[in-house]
Formats: C-alpha cells, structure tokens, sequence
C-alpha cells in the first residue's frame, strides 16, 4: 500500500482548508496522531497520512453523491 505524506501545507492546498484550521481545530479532534499524522523520528515535524484522511472524509459518502448529474 502506498501512502502519501503531506505537510500541513500541501494538505491544506488539497482540501481548501487554511493551515490555521488545520492545526487548531482538525488536529487532535478529528485528525488523530498515529491515523491520519505521524511526528516521524520522534520529531515535532508532522506528516498527514492523505489516504487515511481522504477515506475519513469521504466516510458515509456514497459515489451516487458526488456525481454530478447534468
């Protein structure tokens, strides 16, 4: 499996959400370290795992909900 490791600045380029909102209110309320970040090497850098929280932010989203019907 792969896994995409994001800083909290690509993240937030990819989910339209301002890095702010990402590391006060996502962060540690509904992204969780150890499932959707990692601090690696012990270190105070975090890395977003994008696949863990691509499947939470589609989680109960059916595909008939994001198609687009014309």
């Amino acid at each position: 499996m792969n896994i995409t490791y994001m800083t909290t600045s690509e993240l937030s380029e990819r989910i339209k959400y301002d890095q702010r909102t990402i590391r006060e209110q996502l962060k540690d309320s509904v992204l969780f370290e150890g499932v959707h970040y990692i601090r690696p090497f012990g270190g105070r850098k975090i890395l977003y795992l994008w696949e863990r929280i691509e499947e939470e932010m589609l989680n109960g989203v059916s595909l008939n909900t994001l198609t687009i019907g014309m």
